[in-house]
């Protein structure tokens, strides 16, 4: 019998796919539970309620899409690296992208899911921000636009791509000739 751990990932894996394959009116626990093979009540032991889950999924989807920066590089091969790895990202494991923004429209009525996003973004701009800043001193950046900018830009081409993956690499490309002198 697997770990209550291994049972709360089970979980969470399944309603990730569901999120990916048939957005949030396709989450049924009741569906989930069977396809790992429990009881829908054993799913609530694990998770109280949908939200609960929902929760976990969202964090799973960030997770998911996180990159390690490659060691000693300079700001701009390592923006290069944060865009390449979304470009393979969003052709390997478009599934990532389709939950996100499922949360991304979930998360304007649901406070639960907000809360989560609002502490990923506040994380991934204060990235965004120490990497930029950091390219300003190594004079990495084209004169275009300000870091303040460049952030904004950069959260709105990986949400817009999101909604259209095949236009990523393209869009991602343009990114990278618009910022990196």
């Amino acid at each position: 019998m697997p770990e209550r751990g291994d049972r709360r990932a089970d979980i969470v894996r399944a309603a990730f796919d569901h999120l990916a394959r048939s957005g949030f009116e396709g989450l049924r626990l009741r569906q989930i539970a069977a396809d790992i093979g429990i009881d829908h009540s054993t799913l609530h032991h694990h998770f109280p309620t949908k939200q609960h889950i929902v929760a976990e999924v969202a964090r799973h989807a960030i997770g998911r899409s996180a990159v390690t920066p490659p060691e000693h590089a300079g700001a701009a091969e390592t923006l290069r690296a944060y865009l390449s790895h979304l470009v393979r990202l969003f052709a390997e494991a478009p599934e990532v992208f389709a939950v996100t923004a499922e949360l991304d429209l979930r998360a304007r009525r649901d406070p639960a899911v907000r809360a989560i996003l609002d502490e990923h973004e506040t994380n991934w701009r204060r990235s965004l921000h120490e990497l930029l800043t950091a390219g300003a001193a190594e004079n990495a950046w084209a004169a275009r636009v300000t870091t303040a900018e460049a952030i904004e830009l950069i959260i709105a081409v990986v949400k817009g791509v999101q909604l259209a993956p095949n236009t990523a690499e393209v869009a991602f490309a343009q990114l990278e000739a618009l910022l990196i002198r």
